[in-house]
C-alpha cells in the first residue's frame, strides 16, 4: 500500500522538476518531451506499484455526485472514496460553490487525487446554476471561423480548472443526419462530417491547450437514431462501410490531433456487433478491435453512463461494469453499484478472465492522465471570488462574437436585409411562439419605431398589418437542447397568410429543424435563423435586420429541399450603431463599471435628479445605463428611452448638420458674410461677420440677451398681457409653456434685438448663442422649411432617431419626458416637455441654439454619424471634406479651441473634457447638464444627459465637481489597446 508520506514526496518531487503537461505537446522539443515522459512514467509506476488489487480496480470508477442533495448522499460518496478507493467523480446538478466545497471534501479523503468530470457541452451551466452558458453545438456549427470555437474552448477550460474539474465530457461529435433524433439534435455541430470534425477539433484544442481533457462522444455515432439511449437501446442500421466513411470520420481526425478520451455510446449496431441487441458500450469488437486497433486510439476509453437504460436494461449492476471493462473500456462512468462491480471484476480476475497486464493497462493510463492534468501536485479549490471568476465579462464578449458569427440569413429577396431608407418605412413586429421576445423588440426599437402587434385573431391581425410597409416576425421558443421547437399548424398558417399579404422578415429563435414544417418559403422576403432564444441571439438578430452587423453564418443541416448544409447569405454592415461587450472593442468592463459610482455620487449629492449615460466604441454601444429619477421626489425612475432637454447640444445635433448640407452644396462658404445669408443684416454692425467667425464664436457677438425680460410686466414681473395669452389664438400662436402663448410677430423682435446689439470691442473668442439663432433663420429662409421639419427630414427620420425632436409633447407622453426646472422668474410653472431656454421658448420651442429633446442613444447615433464623416445606415449625409472643414480648429494659435460649430478639447487647463481626449475629438456641452463627445482617434462616443437644472438652475455643482469629465476620464482609463 502506498503510504501518504510517500505520495507527498512524489508530488513534491514532481513539482520540483516542473513537468510539462502532455495533453498537447506538439511544440515541445524532443528532449523536453523525453524528460517529461520519464518523470511521468516514474510517477505512474511508483503509484501503481503501491496499490493493492482493490485500489487498482477502484481507479476504474467515476461515480455520480451531486451538490444539490443532502448529507446522506455526500456521506455515500465519502464511503466510496475512503472504502472503495474510486478513481473519480462526475458531477451533475448543483451550484459552483457547493460543488467546489464537496470537491475539496472528497479530495481530502482520497489517497490518490480524484478525477473530476462534468458534462459541460455548452459550459458549466449544462449542470450548474450561476455559471456560464455558451451556444449549443448546432449554433456553433453555423460559425465559419473555427478559431472562435477554439477560443471558447479555452474559456470553458479556464472555468473548469477554476472548479477543479479535469474532464469536460465534450465535444459531441455525432453527425446528426436524422432530424428526428430525440437526444442529439442541438448537441451536434450538424450533418456535414467535415464541418462537425473541424468544429470538434477546435473545441478539443481549446480545452486541452489549457490542461482539461476533452472527450469525443458518442462512439461509434449517435447521430442517425430515433431513440434515446437514456431510455432504450437505439438501433443504427448503417453498414460498416458507411460508418467508416461518415460516423467514424471525426474520431479518426481527432485521434490524429491528440484527442485525450472517447466516450462509447449504448447503441445497437448490427454491422459491427453481431450479437443481437448487444450494446456497443460493452462490445469488444467496437471498443478494442475498431476504436483501439483500427483507429489506433491510445487515450482513455470511457463508457457512457452505465445507469442509462440502453445499458442497464441489458445486464445487472456489476455485470454490466465487468462486461464494459472486458470490452476494453478504461473508465466505468456512473456505475450503479461500485462494491458489487469491484467484486465481479475480482471474481473475473481470479478466474483469469482479466489479467494483471489488462488491469495495469487501464489503471496506468488513468494515472498517466491524472499526472497530465496536475493531480500529481493536487491543490484544493479556492472558494474566494469563485462566482466572479466563473462569470467574467470577457465571457459575455465571447458569446456576443459567437452569436454574431452564427446568425444565418437564408432568404434576402430584393436585399430586404438590412432595412434601409427608414424614413420611408412603417414597420410592425409580431411574435409567434411561447417564449420571451422582450430583448428582440427593445433592440429593434433602438433602430426605428417598430410597433408591436398584439391582436388575437388572424383576420384581425391581417387587417392591422395592412398599414405597414414591412413586418418583422419572431418565432420564439424556450432555449433547451432537448426541447421541442416544432411549429404547429396554426403557426404555419399565420406565417403563410401574413407573408402573402406583407413584406416580411421572419427570424427563428429555434433549432434549424423547426423550419421543416414549412412547405414553401417563396412568399418570405427575408428569413433569418438565430438558433436560440436568449438576449445574445435576440440582440444580434435585431442588429442584423438593421445592418449594425452583417450576417455570415451557414446553416449546419439541410431543410428538406429548400436549404442545404452550408447555405447562408452574407449581408452587409451599413454602419449603424450596434451593441457589444466592452472587451470586444478593447475596453475593460471592470473599469467602465466605475462610471456607476460617479453617477450615483452625483445623484446622491443632489447635483442632478437623474442621468442617462452611453459609451460606444468602434460603432458598438458597450455601456448604456440610466440612473436616478425624473425629480427628487423619486416617483419615476429614469429609463433609457426617456427624453431630456439637451439644451446647447441642439447646436451640433440640429442646426450644424443642416448647415453642413448647405456647405456641402456650396450654398455657403467659410467667408460667406451674414448680410449675404440674411439680407436683413445689411447695414448693421454685423453685416460683415463671416460664417467662419460666427461658428467659431469670434464674430464679436455678445453671449446672449434675456429677450424674455422685455416681455414681462414691469410691476408684477410676470408675462405681460401685451405679449401673452393663456390660450392659443391666431394672434398668439407661439406656445412657450403649458398655458402661455406668445404674440405671433415676436420672432422679428428677437432678430432685431440681435441686429441692434453692440459688438464686443475687439476680436476674441466669446461663446454666443446669437450665431445659431441666426443660422436657424438662414436655414429656414433658404430652404423654405422650418428647422424642426428640416432636421427630421434630413437626419432624424433617416438615422432612426425616433426620440429626437423639438416640442416632444406632440408625440410623447409627459411621463416620458424629464422635467428641467420649476420656473419662478418667467413662466412660473414646472417646465416639462417645453424647452428650458427662454429664448428658444419664445421661438415656439424651435431654435438653432436650443429646443431639441432626445435620449442618449439617439444622440449617440448622430455623434457616430459625425465620426463616420457623414455616413450612417447606408446614407451619406454630407461629404468627408465638409466634415473635416467643420472639425478643424482654425484659431488654435489664438487660444480659441472651437471648430466650426463643434467644441474642441481645451487648450489650457480648464475646458469641456477630461483633458485626455485627442485633438481630433469634438462635441458640445449643454446648460441643462448634458454632454456629447466623439473621438475619431480612439473611436469613442460618449453621451451624458441630465437635468441638473431641476428644480432650479442656480449653482452648477455638476460642472464644478467635473462629473461629466470624470466619467470621460474613466472611459479612457478603460481602453486596453
Amino acid at each position: 500500500m502506498l503510504k501518504y508520506s510517500t505520495f507527498i514526496f512524489l508530488s513534491i518531487f514532481s513539482l520540483i522538476i516542473k513537468p510539462k503537461r502532455l495533453i498537447t505537446n506538439l511544440h515541445h522539443s524532443n528532449a523536453k518531451v523525453d524528460s517529461t515522459l520519464y518523470f511521468q512514467q516514474k510517477w505512474v509506476d511508483s503509484v501503481y506499484n503501491k496499490l493493492d488489487f482493490e485500489e487498482k480496480v477502484g481507479q476504474l470508477f467515476m461515480v455520480a455526485a451531486y451538490s444539490n442533495k443532502n448529507e446522506e448522499h455526500y456521506k455515500d460518496i465519502d464511503d466510496l472514496v475512503t472504502q472503495h478507493k474510486i478513481g473519480g467523480v462526475i458531477f451533475f446538478q448543483g451550484g459552483p460553490i457547493r460543488q467546489s466545497q464537496l470537491t475539496n471534501r472528497y479530495q481530502s479523503k482520497s489517497k490518490i487525487p480524484l478525477f473530476v468530470g462534468i458534462d459541460a457541452e455548452w459550459g458549466l451551466s449544462m449542470r450548474l446554476d450561476s455559471t456560464y452558458r455558451y451556444p449549443w453545438n448546432m449554433t456553433l456549427g453555423a460559425i465559419q471561423d473555427h478559431n472562435l470555437i477554439r477560443k471558447m474552448g479555452k474559456q470553458m477550460a479556464e472555468q473548469s480548472k477554476r472548479m477543479g474539474i479535469h474532464f469536460n465530457f465534450a465535444p459531441v461529435v455525432d453527425i446528426n443526419t436524422n432530424p428526428k433524433n430525440p437526444i442529439i439534435g442541438n448537441r451536434s455541430f450538424g450533418e456535414d462530417k467535415i464541418n462537425v470534425t473541424n468544429a470538434a477539433i477546435a473545441l478539443m484544442d481549446g480545452l486541452q491547450s489549457e490542461g482539461v481533457l476533452a472527450t469525443a462522444k458518442h462512439f461509434p455515432g449517435h447521430g442517425d437514431t430515433e431513440a434515446d439511449s437514456h431510455h432504450t437501446l437505439p438501433l443504427v442500421k448503417h453498414s460498416k462501410q458507411r460508418l467508416d466513411s461518415i460516423e467514424l470520420y471525426p474520431y479518426r481526425e481527432m485521434i490524429r490531433k491528440g484527442l485525450a478520451s472517447v466516450m462509447v455510446a449504448h447503441l445497437d449496431v448490427p454491422s459491427i456487433e453481431s450479437r443481437k441487441g448487444y450494446p456497443t458500450s460493452i462490445s469488444y469488437n467496437v471498443i478494442t478491435n475498431i476504436l483501439k486497433n483500427e483507429l489506433k486510439f491510445n487515450g482513455l476509453v470511457i463508457t457512457d453512463a452505465l445507469n442509462m437504460k440502453g445499458a442497464s436494461n441489458f445486464k445487472q449492476p456489476g455485470d454490466i461494469d465487468l462486461e464494459a471493462f472486458l470490452a476494453g473500456n478504461d473508465i466505468l462512468l456512473f456505475p450503479e453499484n461500485v462494491p458489487v462491480a469491484i467484486q465481479k471484476i475480482k471474481e473475473a480476475f481470479d478466474d483469469k478472465k482479466i489479467t494483471e497486464e489488462r488491469l495495469a493497462a487501464s489503471v496506468k493510463k488513468i494515472l498517466k492522465y491524472k499526472y497530465q492534468v496536475g493531480l500529481n501536485n493536487y491543490k484544493p479549490i479556492k472558494i474566494e471570488n469563485l462566482y466572479e471568476d466563473l462569470n467574467k465579462s470577457e465571457y459575455d464578449a465571447m458569446n456576443y462574437t459567437l452569436y454574431e458569427n452564427a446568425i444565418t440569413t437564408l432568404k434576402n429577396k430584393d436585399k430586404i436585409i438590412p432595412i434601409k431608407n427608414l424614413e420611408e418605412e412603417k414597420i410592425a413586429y409580431l411574435k409567434l411562439g411561447d417564449d420571451t421576445s422582450e430583448t428582440f423588440l427593445n433592440v429593434l426599437n433602438k433602430y426605428a419605431r417598430v410597433d408591436e402587434i398584439t391582436t388575437k385573431g388572424l383576420n384581425e391581425t391581417l387587417l392591422e398589418l395592412k398599414k405597414y410597409s414591412k413586418v418583422i416576425i419572431g418565432y420564439h421558443r424556450a432555449d433547451g437542447a432537448w426541447k421541442n421547437h416544432n411549429l404547429n399548424q396554426e403557426d404555419v398558417n399565420w406565417l403563410n397568410k401574413i407573408a402573402k399579404q406583407n413584406k416580411v422578415i421572419v427570424t427563428f429563435f429555434t433549432k434549424p429543424y423547426s423550419l421543416l414544417r414549412i412547405a414553401n418559403f417563396d412568399s418570405f422576403e427575408g428569413l433569418i435563423l438565430a438558433y436560440q432564444n436568449n438576449d445574445f441571439s435576440q440582440t444580434v438578430a435585431a442588429e442584423a435586420i438593421f445592418g449594425a452587423i452583417g450576417t455570415k453564418g451557414k446553416i449546419p443541416v439541410s431543410i428538406n429541399n429548400d436549404f442545404y448544409t452550408n447555405d447562408g447569405i452574407n449581408t452587409n454592415n451599413i454602419g449603424r450603431l450596434g451593441f457589444e461587450s466592452p472587451e470586444n472593442v478593447g475596453l475593460n468592463s471592470n473599469v467602465l463599471s466605475r462610471i456607476d459610482s460617479i453617477a450615483n455620487y452625483a445623484i446622491n449629492e443632489k447635483m442632478t435628479p437623474g442621468a442617462q449615460i452611453i459609451v460606444a466604441r468602434r460603432g458598438k454601444v458597450v455601456y448604456q445605463k440610466s440612473f436616478g429619477y425624473h425629480t427628487y421626489d423619486k416617483n419615476i425612475n429614469v429609463k433609457n428611452t426617456d427624453l431630456y432637454d439637451v439644451a446647447s447640444l441642439t447646436k451640433i445635433l440640429s442646426t450644424l448638420p443642416n448647415l453642413m448640407i448647405q456647405f456641402d452644396k456650396e450654398k455657403v462658404k467659410l467667408d460667406t458674410k451674414l448680410s449675404t445669408m440674411l439680407p436683413v443684416f445689411k447695414g448693421t454692425n454685423k453685416a460683415n461677420a463671416t460664417l467662419l467667425d460666427m461658428l467659431t464664436h469670434q464674430a464679436r457677438f455678445k453671449a446672449w440677451l434675456p429677450f424674455y425680460k422685455e416681455t414681462l410686466d414691469k410691476t408684477t414681473g410676470k408675462p405681460s398681457e401685451k405679449y401673452y395669452r393663456k390660450a392659443y389664438s391666431k394672434e398668439f400662436p407661439i406656445q412657450v409653456s403649458e398655458n402661455l402663448y406668445l404674440r405671433k410677430d415676436y420672432n422679428d423682435s428677437i432678430i432685431k434685438a440681435i441686429a441692434d446689439s453692440d459688438l464686443l470691442p475687439k476680436v476674441k473668442y466669446k461663446y454666443s448663442d446669437f450665431s445659431f439663432i441666426l443660422m436657424k433663420e438662414y436655414l429656414e429662409r433658404s430652404t423654405g422649411k422650418k428647422l424642426d421639419v428640416l432636421a427630421n427630414e434630413n437626419y432624424y427620420s433617416k438615422l432612426g432617431a425616433t426620440s429626437t425632436m423639438y416640442n416632444p409633447l406632440q408625440k410623447f407622453d409627459m411621463n416620458d419626458i424629464i422635467p428641467t426646472e420649476i420656473d419662478n422668474y418667467y413662466r412660473y410653472e414646472a417646465i416639462q416637455g417645453y424647452v428650458h431656454d427662454m429664448g428658444a421658448a419664445m421661438q415656439g420651442g424651435v431654435s438653432g441654439h436650443a429646443g431639441l429633446f432626445s435620449n442618449a442613444l439617439d444622440v449617440a447615433k448622430i455623434m457616430q454619424m459625425f465620426m463616420q464623416k457623414g455616413n450612417y445606415g447606408g446614407d451619406q449625409f454630407f461629404s468627408e471634406k465638409t466634415f473635416n472643414a467643420f472639425n478643424t480648429c482654425y484659431y488654435c494659435k489664438d487660444k480659441n479651441r472651437r471648430g466650426l460649430g463643434f467644441d474642441k478639447p481645451q487648450l489650457g487647463e480648464s475646458g469641456p473634457t477630461c483633458g485626455c481626449v485627442s485633438m481630433t475629438s469634438f462635441g458640445h456641452t449643454g446648460f441643462t447638464g448634458t454632454m456629447a463627445w466623439a473621438d475619431p482617434e480612439k473611436e469613442i462616443v460618449y453621451v451624458f444627459l441630465s437635468n441638473r437644472t431641476y428644480p432650479e438652475a442656480t449653482t452648477n455643482v455638476l460642472s464644478r465637481e467635473n462629473i461629466r469629465e470624470n466619467i470621460q476620464k474613466v472611459i479612457y482609463e478603460a481602453i486596453m489597446d
